[in-house]
């Protein structure tokens, strides 16, 4: 290994020896209060930085610059404005009802507010919703494993599976000795390695690919690259339309966040609804920023393939790893740009890490919290409570680490289909359970059940028939959920007096 890469590397330990370090800080968790929310108690700035750094996985610096460099602009650019506008609507619409609704209830999780909203004795609730976390968050986990198992096999050629099972220690680590505080903390630091990395790869590509005039002829010069417009890749040939139906597919995007729990809880966890404001804006201007710089380095990336400075790209997961390689490239330039370079690697573990210690809380919360403690019935002391929910942690690392022994696989494709998931599944039932006091228990659990068969079946059974049914799978979902839910709650008894009393007192 040269010297440059022992930077890389050195730099890399160094990062992810911080990140162990806060999960040693914020151990001395009490209460499931404490480990799952961090006590109701996230500052502003901390719950706008960490939402967005636990919602942007290794899609941001791998998946969306691989996308917009193999396929051009229409399907990375739409989904971008998807995903922006999602977030905006969710910080303005959920984020503050959804939090001061939470805390009347005393609800810690997602399945548990829901549960509560519509007095749910049957635990039908608790039980899908805890199934749901289970069954999207173990594929969902393991696309971030993949990106940290890709990351260390292509810049120092590490084994693959030893890379990914060792970053997924690391993760565990932390995220089970710390909880929901350090994931948080460790989150608000994660955003800022990702922004730097971001920062560095644009201007360090452009300056590469010979100037930004090189980077946009290059771009034109593959008919429909950056059109909104056209579906194209760089492999040539002419151009197809990105028809009306695949544009209104694509943004379908933006319905996940308001069914994402790892993304909800947070909302539950800011220590007041006051604060929301700042982190709506916050949040929002990080992630439009944060997706439009990661869509055009995707364009960067092929200009400095056209110019020899990268391998051109044989396939969409090969053009994933791009910002390693220009990583690499930079490494070459001395010792001090070896520590930059390594920072960047770090972004792109702190987008994959960021992601994955919330998902594993939220997966630790079902299975503890809404399964063992709710739905069987078994009450534990907090300390055993603390003990079942590191043991959780552990166990769904493990199911994402198999899942993720395959390194072919596209970590765009993989994180598609759970964002599509929780976002049929749970989001319909949290709009409507916020929003509309005529919602009732029946009517939820026909939701939440028909939205998560229908992933499965459009996106196994229906979308495979192509042309006006090549849709992505969460749009039809999301419909089918709310209709089911409005459907059966108007056809079956209204929620009594005492819950719509609750829900309007709600602010």
């Amino acid at each position: 290994m040269t010297a440059n890469m022992i930077c890389i590397l050195l730099a890399v330990i160094v990062y992810l020896v911080g990140m162990l370090a806060i999960g040693i800080k914020y151990a001395n968790n009490k209460t499931s209060e404490d480990f799952y929310l961090g006590g109701r108690k996230l500052g502003p700035i901390v719950t706008a930085m960490s939402t967005e750094a636990s919602d942007m996985s290794a899609y941001l610096l791998m998946g969306v610059p691989g996308l917009a460099l193999f396929c051009g602009l229409a399907e990375s650019g739409w989904t971008a404005i998807g995903l922006a506008a999602g977030t905006y609507l969710n910080w303005l619409f959920v984020a503050k009802r959804l939090r001061s609704y939470s805390a009347k209830l005393h609800a810690i999780t997602v399945p548990d507010f829901l549960a509560a909203r519509f007095r749910d004795n049957t635990k039908l609730i608790e039980i899908l919703g805890a199934l749901t976390i289970i069954i999207f968050f173990v594929p969902y986990t393991a696309s971030g494993f993949a990106a940290c198992g890709k990351l260390f096999n292509s810049l120092f050629g590490f084994d693959y599976m030893t890379a990914m099972l060792v970053s997924a220690a690391v993760i565990v680590a932390y995220c089970a000795l710390g909880g929901f505080m350090a994931a948080s903390v460790t989150s608000l630091i994660q955003s800022i390695v990702m922004t730097f990395a971001l920062i560095v790869v644009f201007f360090f590509g452009v300056s590469k690919a010979g100037g930004w005039g090189a980077v946009m002829d290059n771009a034109r010069s593959i008919p429909g690259y950056l059109s909104l417009f056209a579906s194209t890749d760089i492999n040539g040939g002419a151009p197809g339309p990105y028809t009306f139906v695949m544009i209104v597919s694509t943004l379908a995007w933006g319905l996940g966040y308001f069914g994402m729990p790892h993304i909800l809880v947070h909302f539950m966890a800011v220590e007041s609804e006051e604060k929301l404001d700042v982190c709506r804006r916050v949040g929002s201007i990080w992630c439009v920023v944060s997706l439009g710089i990661a869509t055009v380095i995707g364009f960067v990336g092929f200009a400095m393939a056209k110019a020899g400075a990268l391998a051109m790209p044989g396939s969409e997961p090969e053009a994933e790893n791009m910002i390693v390689n220009v990583a690499h490239l930079i490494s070459e330039h001395g010792i001090f740009a070896a520590i930059i370079a390594g920072l960047i690697i770090a972004g792109i573990l702190a987008a994959t890490m960021s992601t994955a210690d919330a998902q594993l809380l939220g997966a630790a919360s079902g299975v503890t919290h809404n399964l063992i403690n709710d739905v069987f019935g078994i009450k534990l002391s907090d300390k055993k409570n603390m003990l079942i929910a590191r043991l959780t942690v552990i166990g769904v690392a493990i199911l994402g680490a198999i899942f993720a022994s395959d390194p072919s696989s596209s970590i765009f494709r993989v994180v598609s289909f759970a964002w599509a998931g929780f976002g049929a599944t749970f989001g319909p039932v949290v709009l409507l359970a916020l929003f509309w006091k005529r919602c009732n228990k029946q009517g939820a659990i026909a939701g939440m059940l028909s939205g998560m068969v229908m992933i499965f079946v459009w996106k196994y059974l229906v979308r495979p028939l192509g042309g006006a049914f090549n849709i992505y799978e969460l749009l039809p979902a999301f419909i089918v959920s709310a209709i089911m839910i409005v459907v059966v709650s108007l056809c079956t008894a209204a929620p009594e007096k005492e819950i719509v009393d609750e829900f309007e007192s709600i602010a």
